[in-house]
């Protein structure tokens, strides 16, 4: 099993730490796209800081994150689940995670990631600043670059093994699953039920997913298919049913109390 989380836009800066080694990086065959996708950013913000700005969509107050960009091929590296932060990486916990449980997340967990396309939680990154919904110059969306690559990666992934998909966004347009490998992909969707009506609420979304994946990684359930998620994930305590007209989709409801 393969759990695809999205990145957060917090990030964590590393004081200290060894400088970015993009071979050392898992899914080595990403390796040329992120090269591109790397440079660009550099360059742009190299250059002006207003163009850059711009392009990356920021605020003013956002200016230190420009300078950041410039400088991530020197940039001190911590693993990827350090790196990020945030409502999801707060309710998941890695760090204080059973030691079997950070095993599992080292091989089970990775993350959709703007500029690196894909990393597992025990990578070393730097700090960076990039949405997925940037345009870069030079290149176009990120999503047309990384589409290619992370077909074949998340293909061969969903060949092996199931792969359940928790991201959100513009992420998602970063791979779909050919129709073929739908029965070994799943993804979840977290909904809050009030006086009977059922939303999506950002915050709540998150937490969520992260409290389902830390569950899952302590106990040690590795389904194979969608019907073996939803049992686990039911026998934990979940509240799980298809979603309606979509069998490639789980919804996870949790009702509000109080």
């Amino acid at each position: 099993m393969l759990i695809l989380l999205p990145p957060s836009e917090g990030k964590s800066s590393p004081r200290r730490g060894k400088r970015l080694d993009l071979a050392t990086l898992s899914f080595p065959t990403l390796e040329p796209t992120r090269i591109r996708v790397l440079t660009a950013l550099v360059e742009l913000c190299e250059g002006d800081p207003e163009r850059a700005r711009a392009t990356l969509g920021l605020t003013p107050g956002q200016v230190a994150d420009i300078s950041r960009n410039a400088t991530l091929h020197s940039a001190p590296t911590a693993s990827a689940g350090q790196i990020y932060t945030g409502v999801l990486y707060d309710a998941m916990s890695l760090g204080t995670l059973s030691a079997a449980a950070k095993r599992r997340a080292a091989t089970r967990v990775a993350v959709a990631s703007a500029l690196f396309g894909l990393v597992r939680v025990g990578d070393r990154i730097p700090s960076y600043r990039l949405s997925g919904s940037t345009t870069l110059p030079g290149l176009g969306t990120l999503a047309s670059n990384w589409r290619g690559p992370l077909s074949e990666v998340l293909g061969e992934e969903s060949r092996r093994g199931l792969v359940v998909d928790l991201r959100s966004g513009a992420y998602a347009s970063f791979w779909r699953p050919r129709p073929g490998s739908r029965t070994n992909v799943v993804a979840v969707r977290i909904l809050q039920e009030s006086a009977g009506v059922r939303t999506v609420v950002s915050h709540f979304n998150k937490a969520t997913k992260g409290r389902l994946v830390a569950g899952l990684l302590e106990d040690g359930a590795n389904p194979g298919s969608p019907r073996g998620l939803a049992n686990a994930l039911t026998r934990l305590g979940w509240q799980v049913e298809p979603a309606p007209g979509d069998p490639s989709t789980l919804d996870v409801v949790v009702r509000e109390t109080g």
